[in-house]
């Protein structure tokens, strides 16, 4: 089915829904504000920013790969009938088309906030395709991954706590001061890494896909996707052989794979190239095999990995 029609049957089934319920909030306890978050980075940025004045709920489940969410009819009610709607257009496509059910003064854009102005600068898993390739495989424009850097986090939270604050002048200070206290830690993480990273013998990143351009550009280093921006996106057969050249050629110790992407040419490319293989959390999500049990902890644990695999002193 068509995207397109696919959401008019959403619809349909939204709106039968909320006649034979009525029209009750979808919040937890009834009592909060409601707000839906489209993917972790998002609700957790919220939730804290939030304190819990807030009903925060998220789309996206753990363990799921945010690019491939599905909207459900609850997923719409609720998105519909929430106070607000937190999200970062361009990042998942069932998001984009779903908002546009949503009051336009109930959303909140993260995008702009976030200066998606960066593209990957390498793509040497399809070094050989044609255009016409290339384009199907829709990994071009910018990278989404914002929260990667914790200073175009920083910016984003402070977009979200100004809005939410915006229209609870009582709860306005408490939302200011959670605000900044968030964006203070991030502040801090953001030296860690500055620090830790100072010194490493290695700049190549090569990444089982292109998420880490943000944090690339940040700590100095050169991003090598296996894949494009795209998590689905297959290398071929020429471009896993310009990414081994580049391991060899650069002193490349350690490939990069994740926790929510099929690991196998990260894998292959180390195998074939003498590298070893590392985990590196694009933090979409937080689940039991993720180092840590939030944002903060999984990106000390990237740090940590990073020090190692880019041999810095």
């Amino acid at each position: 089915m068509k995207r397109g029609l696919a959401l008019e049957a959403i619809i349909l089934a939204t709106i039968l829904a909320t006649a034979a319920c009525g029209a009750s909030s979808p919040g937890g306890d009834g009592d909060k504000p409601d707000v839906v978050t489209s993917f972790y980075p998002i609700q957790f940025a919220t939730e804290r920013i939030a304190g819990g004045a807030l009903d925060v709920s998220v789309l996206t489940k753990p363990g799921a790969e945010p690019h491939d969410l599905e909207i459900t009819p609850q997923d719409l009610g609720r998105m519909t009938q929430a106070s607000f709607v937190v999200y970062s257009k361009g990042f998942q496509p069932a998001v984009d088309e779903a908002v546009e059910q949503v009051e336009p003064d109930r959303l909140v854009d993260v995008s702009g906030a976030a200066n998606l102005s960066l593209t990957p600068a390498s793509d040497e898993g399809h070094a050989d395709e044609s255009a016409e390739e290339h384009a199907g495989h829709a990994h071009e424009g910018a990278d989404p991954h914002f929260w990667l850097d914790p200073q175009r986090y920083a910016s984003v939270a402070q977009a979200i706590g100004a809005r939410l604050a915006a229209v609870d002048p009582d709860g306005a200070a408490t939302l200011d001061r959670n605000t900044q206290a968030f964006v203070d830690e991030l502040a801090r993480l953001d030296a860690e890494f500055t620090t830790g990273l100072k010194s490493c013998s290695i700049r190549a990143l090569v990444t089982s896909h292109s998420a880490f351009t943000y944090l690339a550009e940040r700590y100095g280093f050169e991003q090598h996707g296996i894949s494009g921006v795209s998590p689905e996106a297959e290398p071929s057969a020429a471009g896993l052989a310009s990414i081994n050249a580049l391991v060899r050629d650069r002193g490349v110790t350690t490939i990069y794979q994740e926790t929510l992407v099929e690991p196998h040419f990260a894998q292959t490319v180390a195998a074939s190239s003498g590298a070893r293989v590392a985990t590196l959390d694009p933090l979409e999500g937080i689940t039991d095999a993720s180092a840590g049990k939030d944002y903060f902890e999984v990106m000390r644990s990237n740090l940590a990995t990073l020090k190692q695999g880019q041999d810095c002193s």
